[in-house]
């Protein structure tokens, strides 16, 4: 959600400042825009509505020379998206702001600006940052004291990078609840939203905590905390490859993502499975002392994660006998809860950075849970930092908005904790083998299940004119179903529900039609017979049906209903294979109706504002 790529260096930067902004397409934007300081000191500023691409066109047609600039892609939240309202925003021709974030107390500081006659061009709650620091300068000794001064009147969250055209090697960046990551060069320095943005120019990265305000010149970072204390912070080597924001052969990072979760699972199984057994290792040096007293798990998460974690909380309770309860991140926040005796705090994000699923982990310290740990892609992110204990997903850098990889690598790591945990209260030894044995042969299952790809895709033709699907699942896989209902939703733009089975008959049977497609999760368990009842109330009502179970199932096509094989696998793992032709749906429906698939619209990848 929203981009930012800043640069003081020692050659222009406009090139560096365009593909890091082309980089982090993937968060999901409306709008782009850059400012340079040129050689003569001014401010040159160029924004536009739509696609990097546009501005990159535009910044040719105007080149714009400078070594030190800020530049933004905008995802709307205060005004529509309008080249007014686009980033970076100016005051008085001096000072240039980017910000990511929602500032809350906007309205005030607007009127008292306004009254000290401050004339605001935007409808974006971001311009009260760049008349504020203008305000402050006024009677501060430098930009740095004029930002901090800043920062301790706004309310809301803010990643915010700031150049002054009278100090034209400086940028000064503030983080409140919206990541920051600064990059280390040679004789230059960068500011970023995500790594990802700045890996073609250099590998060795810091994380600004909450509060912390930093000085970037060529030269050097000085970086001070909530308190305007100087403090350091850690410098480490980035490992993520910078060509993974490169689609390849696929014509869509979706695509590409789905058919690699086969070598994403690999990643995150490895070294994690040792002679029948999960390691505790896999989630840091505390966890068998933690994993030992842990009565309770409390799952915190949102969308796709959010899926995951309710296919989690069957496992736990079956297979390792402890009670697990799930919540909607920006639900917990807002209500009162218990705490559980003994009770394991577990967030679950793919980028680390989700406001509401970091701000319940800053609640659930305050509520005082026994600890925390956390299921997360990103090295470093603000979750990773703040939890207890760590699962690094290792599932490689997702570009598309709709999550796929992470998703199935999330159920691996989740099901891992709950053999982690179970040992220590109903999970035998051998039982424990058994499931190790299935997660070691889930990567071939996967790619057998991809194999499924020419008859999703002619199947998908028959969604073309739909507007609106049911998804049928039953236990653990009612989740999933939940999980192909928001992909469809999300990429598609048709309206999908997901529905246990046996509620079909509590209201939903009320929208089945001819018109209204019925997809249903059925694999061959102990629940399959119940499902086939389920199968026949909407069969009886004219209703038309995709059933995805494998051939033991015994389900034959006819014209009410079109069976897809799905290969054969453990019950155990059947939550994960049926994902698969769910994505591939998605996609393919997608594909047909020409929507943007990787970058859905009104969607972002990081949703780092409430």
């Amino acid at each position: 959600m929203c981009g930012i790529v800043g640069a003081v260096a020692q050659r222009d930067v406009a090139e560096i400042l365009l593909q890091g902004l082309k980089r982090l397409e993937y968060r999901g934007y409306d709008s782009s825009g850059l400012v340079i300081l040129s050689d003569n000191g001014e401010l040159q500023r160029i924004r536009c509505v739509g696609k990097v691409n546009k501005l990159s066109r535009a910044v040719v047609e105007s080149p714009f020379l400078g070594a030190t600039g800020i530049a933004h892609t905008r995802w709307a939240t205060h005004g529509s998206p309008t080249e007014k309202n686009a980033h970076p925003h100016i005051s008085n021709n001096t000072i240039a702001v980017v910000h990511n974030g929602i500032i809350e107390n906007h309205s005030i500081l607007r009127k008292k600006l306004e009254e000290k006659g401050y004339t605001f061009t935007s409808e974006t709650d971001s311009e009260v940052i760049a008349h504020l620091i203008h305000s402050h300068l006024k009677v501060q000794v430098s930009l740095l004291n004029a930002v901090q001064k800043t920062v301790k009147e706004l309310k809301g969250a803010y990643g915010t990078v700031v150049v002054d055209k009278n100090t034209p090697e400086t940028m000064i960046v503030a983080r409140s609840g919206s990541p920051l990551v600064i990059g280390y060069g040679l004789g230059e320095n960068f500011v970023a939203s995500d790594q990802i943005a700045l890996l073609p120019v250099t590998r060795r990265f810091a994380f600004l905590e909450e509060g912390d305000v930093a000085e970037i010149t060529r030269h050097k970072v000085l970086i001070f905390n909530a308190d305007d204390n100087e403090v350091t912070r850690e410098i480490s080597e980035s490992q993520v490859n910078h060509d993974a924001a490169d689609k390849g052969q696929y014509k869509h990072y979706m695509l590409k993502e789905i058919y690699e979760q086969p070598i994403a699972l690999k990643h995150t199984l490895d070294g994690r499975l040792e002679l029948g057994k999960v390691l505790d290792s896999a989630f840091g040096e505390k966890a068998t002392r933690i994993f030992k007293k842990t009565k309770h798990i409390q799952i915190i998460a949102c969308g796709t994660s959010y899926n995951a974690a309710m296919t989690a909380r069957y496992w736990f309770e079956s297979l390792a006998g402890i009670a697990c309860t799930v919540e909607i991140a920006s639900e917990f926040r807002y209500r009162k809860s218990v705490v559980n005796e003994n009770s394991l705090f577990v967030t679950l994000s793919q980028s680390g950075e989700t406001a509401d699923t970091l701000a319940a982990l800053h609640l659930a310290k305050e509520m005082g849970y026994m600890n925390s740990l956390t299921i997360c892609n990103v090295e470093g992110s603000s979750l990773v930092r703040g939890s207890d204990l760590v699962y690094m997903m290792k599932a490689g850098t997702e570009i598309g908005v709709a999550s796929t990889k992470a998703f199935t690598v999330q159920l691996a790591g989740l099901l891992m904790l709950v053999v982690a945990i179970g040992r220590h209260h109903t999970i035998s030894v051998q039982q424990e083998a058994d499931i190790v044995s299935a997660l070691q042969r889930l990567p071939a299952k996967i790619e057998q299940a991809l194999t499924m790809q020419p008859a999703i895709k002619l199947l998908a033709e028959d969604f073309a004119d739909k507007h609106h699907s049911l998804f049928l699942g039953r236990a653990e896989q009612y989740p999933i179903a939940m999980e192909g209902a928001l992909k469809l939703k999300e990429i598609s733009y048709i309206h999908a529900e997901a529905y246990a089975a046996g509620e079909l008959k509590h209201g939903p049977l009320a929208l089945v039609d001819a018109d209204m497609p019925v997809i249903v999760i059925a694999p061959n368990n102990e629940l399959l017979e119940k499902l086939k009842s389920n199968i026949e109330e909407v069969r009886a009502r004219g209703g038309l049906m995709y059933v995805f179970a494998d051939k033991n199932a015994q389900f034959e096509s006819d014209e009410t209903m079109k069976v897809l094989e799905v290969p054969a696998c453990d019950a155990l793992l059947a939550p994960i294979i049926y994902t698969i032709p769910l994505q591939l749906l998605s996609y393919y429906v997608s594909l047909i109706k020409g929507t943007d698939i990787d970058q859905p619209r009104n969607l972002a990848k990081s949703v780092t504002v409430e």
